[in-house]
């Protein structure tokens, strides 16, 4: 069974880049008969395509139905739809707490700006969307899951509790972006890694890492090594190997499963997979629930690399993949 754990719908802030980017998935889905490329014809087309695409809202069914259509071609029986905790509007304390904002600082300055146009959504709105979308997708033969991915702060686990109780998620994802308040995945502020002992730094990254796993909250852990993002990697052995271990023994000790994340591998510089095949190695060892996961934000990314980590996995000995319900894991022979 083929499956994709970890996919959005979409990410701002939202610039001509996010447009284009949405054009080109919006392009993936129709007719290559659809005028010239270059013409008048076509770009009034692109243009008309976009704007209904803007009316229909980031959780309208048109935009939905895109995710289906790919789930469909390329084969995918459970997929599970998740937003970042940071687009909701009801999150706005959570994250000021955490997050360096401050304006008088360049990486306060660029996050101030993210966060004021990436959080525009209602949390109640996204949820809706996903439970009403359910039926249609179970007709179509693909199992649509609710999901959620929230980034975990230590001390705010009160807080990020409040935050996700009383809604039906299927699972919830924990995940770490931010170390000192500084999201390490943008571009924009990749030298500030120049500015660390790559060793101390990864300390405190993986020692959060447990925490959070350790925390007892999610369902499974996300993209377990992200902080290579931008290929800052220690190149010690041995101190790897120890985190790798440590880690794995975290995610036994408290049933946590965790995932095969490919958004690294085909959106960033480091060209890799979450976690590495070391890492990996190490945890399929331990026996630890491992799912399938894209990381794709728009629809013609659903999918990617799927069924390559679940061969993968079937190399290192996995036997089975891990699928959630209503909060309980199931695990599914993998074939």
């Amino acid at each position: 069974m083929l499956i994709d754990y970890h996919v959005h719908l979409e990410e701002g802030p939202y610039s001509f880049n996010w447009l284009e980017r949405t054009a080109k998935a919006l392009g993936h889905f129709q007719p290559n008969e659809v005028q010239e490329y270059g013409s008048k014809e076509k770009i009034e087309y692109q243009v008309n395509q976009l704007q209904k695409r803007l009316n229909g809202g980031c959780y309208g069914e048109e935009w939905l139905d895109l995710y289906l259509k790919k789930a469909k071609q390329i084969g995918l029986k459970e997929v599970g739809i998740v937003d970042h905790l940071y687009r909701f509007k009801e999150t706005k304390n959570y994250f000021e707490k955490a997050l360096n904002l401050d304006t008088s600082d360049s990486i306060g300055v660029l996050q101030s700006y993210w966060i004021k146009n990436v959080m525009t959504e209602k949390m109640d709105e996204f949820v809706e969307a996903i439970v009403a979308a359910k039926k249609r997708w179970e007709k179509e033969g693909v199992s649509l899951k609710l999901g959620i991915e929230a980034d975990y702060f230590v001390g705010q686990e009160e807080e990020l509790e409040a935050l996700l109780e009383g809604k039906p998620w299927d699972y919830v994802i924990g995940s770490i972006h931010y170390m000192d308040g500084w999201g390490f995945d943008n571009p924009q502020t990749a030298s500030h890694f120049e500015k660390y002992d790559l060793e101390e730094l990864y300390t405190r990254f993986y020692e959060t890492v447990e925490k959070m796993i350790r925390s007892n909250m999610f369902d499974f852990v996300a993209h377990l090594d992200n902080l290579k993002v931008f290929n800052f990697k220690v190149n010690n052995e041995s101190f790897n190997q120890k985190w790798y271990e440590r880690i794995a023994v975290a995610l036994k000790e408290t049933n946590t499963a965790t995932e095969v994340n490919a958004g690294l591998y085909y959106r960033y510089p480091a060209k890799d997979m979450c976690p590495s095949i070391d890492f990996l190695t190490t945890i399929v060892n331990e026996g630890i629930p491992i799912t399938l996961s894209s990381d794709s934000h728009y629809p013609d990314d659903l999918g990617k690399y799927v069924a390559e980590n679940k061969k993968m996995l079937q190399q290192l000995g996995a036997s089975h993949l891990a699928t959630f319900h209503q909060r309980e894991r199931n695990l599914v022979q993998i074939r």
